[in-house]
């Protein structure tokens, strides 16, 4: 595992570019084996969560061509074993997302407990429960076992959870289901947008994306199908904090005006000055101000992914912010070194947390505990006073696209050791 040493204290600048979103790559990875044919996927991100899932599909007796590249083809003609490999399942929550695909092409599948952030606190009861209602048959035993010897079938899905990939779970069996399905309560975040206009493509019918209940005419022959992964919203969103939060000027390419808006609007109550202007998203010097209170929320609501990083901003910020995330209670609990740094925090309880600012952060040892606090606490390194040391730096490395290059391109002093 590397260490990431960082200098703070010096205003970042220039202009990044951000790849597709990591949590749409990993669910069109997983419909590539709906079909025969084959299926184009560019600009896909080249971070270690996509490789891992492309070896997923290899492993199932997928080809896979273009692995460490933002074009993937994908062409799996045959499947042949019903569990993928539990080490790479082990390493990848995304790797639920082949349940429904290996129950529509083998009639069973074998999961091992996936991993990813935070394994013990998520659960796939909700992913379960939707192909349970479509047929499917649990058995019990270590790992998730299912069997549907007969085939998927239509039916009407109530989602417990507004979960995302359970949205997606849903969305792929529904695909080879023949007739109409219907998910209610579902997700409408916008990779799950891109999974549904990727399953049209294929030739699955599909409506209601981006509404909470979405229709899906599936069982027909399924053909192959390109497509170019969005902007992701969360990456551009990242270096708009460390801009901000470092107090420099940074413009960020390859984005979606209507994707990072939500993001905006959270980033402009803080007084941080930023705009959009076609695929580019621009963060001026600002002097931050606390915003009273920042909520997390189902889409169109401010994404979970980015409040680790709104609460560093936060401590640079003049005031009182009250920072809500009601989806995960460890996250905030991931950012409890900030204190070590000197932040002002007091956390009320899981999901609570309020932040008094401005305060001079200092450089400490940092331990990267999942993914988007790790790349929170570098931001928070990046502001601060003197060095830090944070690892393991492959666990941000997981969705941050050429981190270290990037970093080193808007002026950082960082170096990955060993």
């Amino acid at each position: 595992m590397s260490t990431l040493l960082i200098e703070g204290d010096k205003p970042l600048s220039g202009a990044v570019d951000v790849e597709g979103n990591k949590n749409a790559a990993l669910p069109l990875l997983a419909a590539c084996l709906l079909t025969t044919e084959e299926c184009v996927l560019t600009n896909v991100p080249r971070i270690s969560d996509v490789e891992v899932m492309a070896r997923l599909l290899l492993d199932l007796g997928a080809q896979v061509e273009g692995i460490g590249s933002t074009t993937l083809r994908v062409r799996c003609p045959d499947i042949v074993k019903d569990e993928p490999d539990p080490a790479l399942v082990g390493r990848l929550r995304g790797s639920v997302l082949l349940l429904g695909p290996l129950l529509a092409r083998r009639g069973r599948v074998r999961l091992a407990p996936p991993g990813g952030d935070f394994p013990a606190r998520r659960t796939i009861g909700t992913h379960l429960e939707a192909l349970v209602s479509m047929g499917a048959r649990v058995i019990e035993g270590p790992g998730h076992e299912l069997e549907a010897p007969d085939g998927l079938k239509p039916t009407s899905i109530y989602l417990y959870e507004a979960s995302v990939t359970g949205t997606e779970t849903a969305l792929l069996a529904a695909a080879t289901a023949p007739g109409r399905s219907e998910i209610h309560h579902a997700a409408c975040e916008p990779h799950v947008l891109e999974v549904c206009e990727f399953l049209r493509k294929l030739g699955v019918g599909v409506s209601g994306a981006g509404t909470t209940t979405i229709r899906v005419e599936g069982g027909a022959k399924l053909h192959g199908g390109q497509h170019r992964l969005w902007g992701d919203y969360i990456a551009a969103g990242s270096w708009a904090v460390v801009a901000a939060v470092t107090g420099g000027e940074i413009t960020v390419g390859g984005v979606r005006g209507e994707d990072i808006e939500v993001v905006a609007a959270v980033l402009k109550r803080l007084n941080v000055e930023c705009s959009i202007d076609g695929d580019l998203f621009r963060v001026e010097p600002s002097r931050p101000r606390a915003a009273g209170r920042i909520t997390t929320g189902l889409w169109p609501g401010f994404p979970s992914d980015l409040v680790s990083l709104v609460t560093v901003l936060a401590t640079q910020a003049e005031g009182r912010t009250l920072v809500h995330d009601w989806l995960y209670e460890l996250r905030l609990f991931a950012l409890e070194q900030l204190s070590g740094m000197s932040a002002d925090l007091f956390l009320c309880d899981p999901h609570r947390v309020i932040v008094t600012g401005p305060r001079r952060l200092r450089g400490r040892t940092l331990d990267s505990r999942d993914l988007r606090s790790g790349m929170a606490l570098i931001a928070a390194a990046l502001a601060a006073e003197g060095q830090s040391r944070l690892a393991p730096l492959e666990t941000v490395e997981r969705g941050y696209a050429h981190l270290l290059e990037h970093l080193q391109g808007l002026g950082a002093k960082v170096a990955k050791l060993p």
